[in-house]
């Protein structure tokens, strides 16, 4: 059985490559929800993009991923352009926001269909507005959530954080690793 990975980010590419195992990649042509509770969205989401690119290779074992960020009971997106990346990182300087990110493996012909989510907490340094445009002029926001990348000169903004490193990213290797396990799959060579 072959891995697919409904998903085109770089930073999950690389993550899921942590595993040793082989996967192609695939993306996903579901749309995304913004709204509703932060957790099921991830999931929602993370479910669409496995279902569909499955329902196109229903003999492969595909993982569908999404990543939300939580802050004041709402979820933040990517941002639309620089000087709203800015209007977030303010927002979200010296506070806590939870990052949740959504798995969904799933293969049609083995009916297989396991999903979870896994969440972070991230608590911002006091930023001023100066780190902020510094930051953003070293890190490109526009296609991140919450307008930032931990593994990007996180420690420019971030005091801490609780929970999986790897969730933050967008791909809960270890979790992952684990349901593999349980599922007893190899993949193809």
């Amino acid at each position: 059985m072959n891995l697919i990975l409904a998903s085109v980010s770089p930073r999950r590419k690389e993550l899921l490559s942590r595993l040793g195992i082989p996967f192609d990649v695939c993306a996903s042509r579901a749309e995304e929800r913004s709204d509703g509770p932060w957790m099921m969205t991830a999931l929602e989401n993370a479910c669409a993009k496995a279902e569909e690119v499955s329902a196109r290779f229903p003999e492969a074992l595909v993982l569908g991923a999404d990543t939300v960020i939580e802050f004041e009971h709402r979820i933040l997106g990517k941002p639309r352009d620089l000087s709203d990346a800015e209007a977030i990182l303010s927002m979200l300087s010296g506070k806590t926001h939870a990052v949740t990110t959504g798995c969904a493996i799933r293969c049609r012909k083995s009916n297989i269909g396991i999903r979870f989510a896994e969440t972070s907490l991230v608590t911002f340094r006091r930023l001023d507005r100066n780190t902020i445009r510094e930051y953003l002029s070293l890190v490109s926001v526009l296609d991140k959530a919450g307008a930032y990348a931990i593994q990007d000169h996180g420690d420019r903004i971030i005091d801490s954080y609780k929970g999986d490193l790897e969730t933050i990213i967008g791909l809960p290797v270890t979790r992952i690793r684990e349901t593999f396990r349980c599922l007893d799959f190899s993949p193809e060579k």
